[in-house]
């Protein structure tokens, strides 16, 4: 009888497979997130238009942001607790059932409503994203890795913009792009399912209530605080909740330093890389919003141009913003140094937002498109940085919070610049100008930006940095 001699599987294959398959569910999870947020801010406009909301436009930014930066924070920590899988899985039904309420609403109140729950699970997805980046890869990795992310961002970026002026402009109107991209997510949540396994807690769970809750009345306080304080018939009012958002602020810092599992621990919150890079960014999504959500009504309803044209224009600035973290991930992982393209990045996007300032309704197009692609060639590679400078600056145990903290402070940005930028833009006697004038903001933002950024430390990207709770 002839006996038939078994192969035994190369173990390293095996793992090899496991990791492609999980990146390959990242990746698309990734894209079925960055594809909706391109193609939704090209038909914002019109959705805009048929709640006529321009007056709670900054509330349609600044609440998702609220609700978003709490729950990426939270989402953090409890994907180091609990695993990626299930939380990341949990993040995107929340999602999936926030762009089916969308499709519902018939008043501006509403769009607002809808959209604040959806950020409760949209906006922890790419946090999420990258922390199994790094939770696959060793350290000297993650930098390559992490700035391959970007390649289905990019081309979410690339076709995103005119698949939304597209889909705005037929006969499903803007609700198609929110019911187009169910069944993208059901797609990847089956995708997470099968790629990642269960996680069994080794801690004992502990949620930070006490500090969460703080933390939502420091924010909610900081975003109303500055929107009162434009309304002369609220000045006061806007006055007291910006103390009071001061007094939390204080409170949380307070609470996270005694709690047993802090949401966000000392170790993150008062390390001097992180918390440069952190502020800086917060301050950086003062520009960023005025390219990517206000520069879109200004071609509209300025210049007089379609939302089809108008997503082609958008095209090479979000491209841009996409890929170009792929070779700053490179870069950093090759050199393993990361300040100078820091301040070279921001440098570049604070020039060119005091350029938009300048920008009129008889500005030429390829102006308009060379000014702002300018601007995503020097902000491109800056999220990857931040991603990837949280994560070296801290212990491999608190990957999650980092990541998750980082986009918590650029969520704050998001949250409070529409309060900011609308008072800005109301101050004008007409839109042109109150636009112009959302520019210059965000210039003024990104130089206060690139000022704390040159003061950022440079720290190792080949060691593991050490947990002091384990020494």
């Amino acid at each position: 009888m002839t006996q038939v001699k078994t192969v035994p599987i190369d173990p390293s294959v095996a793992v090899k497979r496991k990791v492609a398959f999980g990146v390959t569910a990242v990746f698309i999870t990734q894209f079925v997130s960055f594809i909706f947020i391109n193609a939704r801010n090209i038909a914002q406009p019109q959705m805009i238009a048929e709640f006529d909301g321009m007056s709670l436009f900054a509330w349609l930014i600044a609440m998702p942001a609220l609700a978003g930066s709490a729950s990426t924070l939270l989402f953090g920590k409890l994907s180091d607790m609990y695993g990626r899988r299930a939380v990341l899985l949990i993040s995107m039904a929340i999602f999936g059932v926030g762009l089916v309420l969308t499709t519902q609403v018939t008043s501006m109140a509403g769009l607002v409503t809808a959209a604040t729950f959806m950020s409760i699970g949209h906006f922890p997805i790419v946090p999420l994203c990258f922390s199994v980046i790094g939770d696959l890869f060793s350290a000297a990795e993650r930098a390559r890795w992490t700035g391959l992310l970007n390649l289905p961002t990019g081309i979410a970026a690339t076709i995103g913009p005119v698949l939304g002026g597209v889909v705005a402009e037929s006969m499903t109107g803007w609700r198609g792009l929110y019911w187009g991209t169910v069944p993208l997510l059901l797609i990847a949540g089956i995708l997470v399912v099968m790629a990642f396994p269960k996680h069994a807690a080794q801690v004992k769970p502990k949620v930070d209530v006490a500090g969460t809750a703080v933390m939502i009345i420091a924010v909610a306080t900081l975003i109303f605080g500055f929107s009162w304080i434009g309304q002369p018939a609220r000045l006061m009012a806007g006055v007291v909740l910006l103390v009071v958002s001061v007094a939390a602020w204080w409170g949380f810092i307070a609470i996270e330093k005694k709690a047993a599992a802090p949401i966000l621990d000392p170790q993150v919150l008062f390390n001097r890389t992180f918390l440069t890079a952190a502020v800086a960014s917060l301050f950086s999504f003062f520009g960023l919003l005025g390219i990517m959500a206000y520069s879109p009504i200004f071609v509209q309803e300025v210049m007089g141009i379609s939302p089809t044209v108008s997503g082609s224009m958008l095209t090479p600035v979000t491209m841009l913003l996409a890929f170009m973290g792929i070779p700053g991930g490179m870069l950093l992982a090759r050199t393993g140094k990361y300040k100078w393209m820091y301040n070279v990045g921001y440098l570049i996007v604070t020039l060119m937002l005091y350029a938009m300032w300048r920008f009129t309704a008889v500005t030429p197009i390829w102006v308009f498109v060379l000014v702002t692609a300018v601007a995503g060639f020097g902000l491109g590679a800056i999220p990857t940085i931040n991603t990837l400078v949280a994560q070296f600056a801290v212990p491999r145990r608190l990957l999650g919070v980092a990541v998750g903290a980082i986009f918590f402070f650029q969520m704050v940005g998001l949250a409070v610049a529409p309060s900011i930028l609308g008072l800005a833009q109301n101050s004008a006697s007409n839109l042109e100008g109150g636009l112009k004038l959302v520019f210059l903001v965000g210039a003024v933002a990104m130089t206060v930006a690139f000022l704390l950024i040159l003061t950022i430390p440079e720290v190792s990207i080949d060691a593991e940095v050490v947990d002091k709770t384990a020494v």
